[in-house]
């Protein structure tokens, strides 16, 4: 009896016994960030960066699905259950720039995608669109918010941008790339894009449930972050919308159009002030903006302005902030001393976010490099840790963060590779039906190829 009741002791104390053992104490974090290497040049800095940012999609990863975790707490949650499909697009990227580093082989790096990918498969999608969260053991739905439990067309968006260039980029004739590239293929003619057009609107939805319809009723609008999500749609070899979608839809907003000033610099596109930086790194993990441009804006002039907006309000800094200045700017959503926000000069609280200077490395190299240094040599003790930096810190508040979320790890590896190399721009931009959508929508590019069908 008294052997029973201590097997049932340990079975029942067992997950927090482990729970204990996985997490990590302060001062084990503060060791870790104060045995950083020192003295780098800017190319070794940048490569250690990406490097150290890219764990977290690798050894961070869920161990049964491979998604990225939503959200990493480097103290208390090294075991949570819940998966990204966002996060886990711009993950797959980051495993891509892993392979061509070098720093995991392409076997293993096919390997993981594939297993992504099969899990994707088997996991609840609804007219082949995926939710926002997903439990990374059973594949079913877990709710993001109040009637948000089915299909997230933008998260889905995301996704598809990262599964479409690890399909571009594992092109040879081996039986783990093979399988990937028709894994792949069947998920994205799956995702039924006009579905989300609610009966035929030019417009799309974000969000559809089984269980709630369409009562978030969240058109999607621009400007904000889902341009790729439009071009997707435009782009599918099934369940395509039409350009009227495009045109009449997202182009169509009070908050689309800009052309006024701030700080001296012209803003063509979106809210007073550009929002969160976000907006310039999401679609254009895989969309080159060099050079791109449709009726409605050049969009390298608009991300390089947005950033030059954001780093100025820093600089500016009208509320005076502790902390702020040339080497330390950038605001885009992320946690923060209060909880969650999405942080923008109009919504400024005295927190910085790595990921907002370091992500906009192609189009403020010089600016970027100043803050990625001051993150990494002045405040490196406090925010860098075995998945590179920390979601956010405010040295007005004394607060650093002790969390990484994936939307803001994958940028930082994918942004920092395009600067560098451009390579996840040019595997995006080949995908025959990405040039097939872009001219539809009336884009004009250097990448695009004449021969390009409509």
């Amino acid at each position: 009896m008294k052997f029973r009741f201590l097997l049932f002791l340990t079975l029942l104390l067992l997950p927090g016994l482990l729970l204990a053992q996985k997490a990590k104490s302060p001062k084990a974090l503060e060791k870790f960030a104060a045995q950083r290497p020192k003295n780098l040049s800017d190319t070794a800095l940048l490569e250690l960066v990406q490097k150290q940012t890219f764990q977290y999609f690798w050894d961070g990863a869920h161990p049964n699905s491979g998604l990225a975790r939503e959200r990493i707490n480097l103290v208390t949650d090294p075991t949570r259950e819940v998966v990204t499909t966002g996060g886990t697009g711009f993950g797959i990227m980051a495993i891509v720039v892993a392979a061509e580093r070098g720093w995991i082989t392409r076997e293993q790096a096919a390997e993981r995608v594939l297993k992504i990918a099969n899990f994707l498969w088997n996991a609840d999608s609804f007219h082949g669109v995926y939710s926002h969260w997903i439990d990374g053991n059973t594949g079913k739905v877990i709710r993001f918010g109040v009637k948000d439990d089915g299909g997230d067309l933008v998260e889905t968006a995301f996704l598809m941008q990262g599964l479409l260039t690890a399909r571009q980029y594992f092109s040879e004739n081996k039986p783990v790339e093979n399988q990937l590239r028709n894994r792949v293929r069947q998920l994205w003619e799956n995702v039924e894009w006009d579905w989300h057009t609610k009966d035929g609107q030019d417009v799309l939805y974000w969000h559809w449930s089984p269980n709630n319809g369409w009562a978030k009723n969240h058109q999607v609008r621009g400007w904000n972050e889902c341009l790729i999500m439009y071009v997707l749609a435009a782009s599918a070899p099934k369940y395509a919308i039409s350009p009227q979608v495009y045109h009449k839809g997202w182009a169509v907003n009070n908050v689309f159009r800009n052309g006024r000033e701030y700080y001296g610099i012209n803003l063509p596109l979106g809210t007073h002030y550009g929002g969160p930086l976000f907006f310039a790194h999401y679609s254009f993990l895989g969309l080159d903006p060099r050079g791109l441009k449709d009726r409605y804006a050049n969009y390298w002039d608009q991300n390089k302005s947005h950033t030059l907006i954001n780093r100025q309000h820093c600089i500016v800094n009208p509320k005076g902030y502790k902390g702020y200045g040339e080497n330390s700017w950038g605001l885009t959503a992320s946690d923060n001393h209060r909880g969650y926000s999405a942080h923008s000069p109009t919504n400024d609280l005295g927190v910085i976010t790595p990921t907002a200077a370091l992500s906009s490395f192609p189009y403020t190299p010089e600016y970027s490099m100043q803050a990625l240094k001051y993150f990494y040599n002045n405040l490196g003790d406090k925010i860098w840790s075995e998945y590179g930096f920390v979601d956010a810190f405010s040295e007005e508040h004394d607060w650093y963060a002790k969390t990484h979320l994936a939307i803001d790890q994958g940028p930082i590896v994918g942004m920092i590779e395009n600067y560098r190399t451009g390579l996840l721009w040019k595997l995006f931009m080949e995908i025959p039906e990405i040039q097939t959508g872009l001219k539809r929508l009336g884009f004009e590019s250097p990448q695009l190829k004449s021969t390009a069908g409509l």
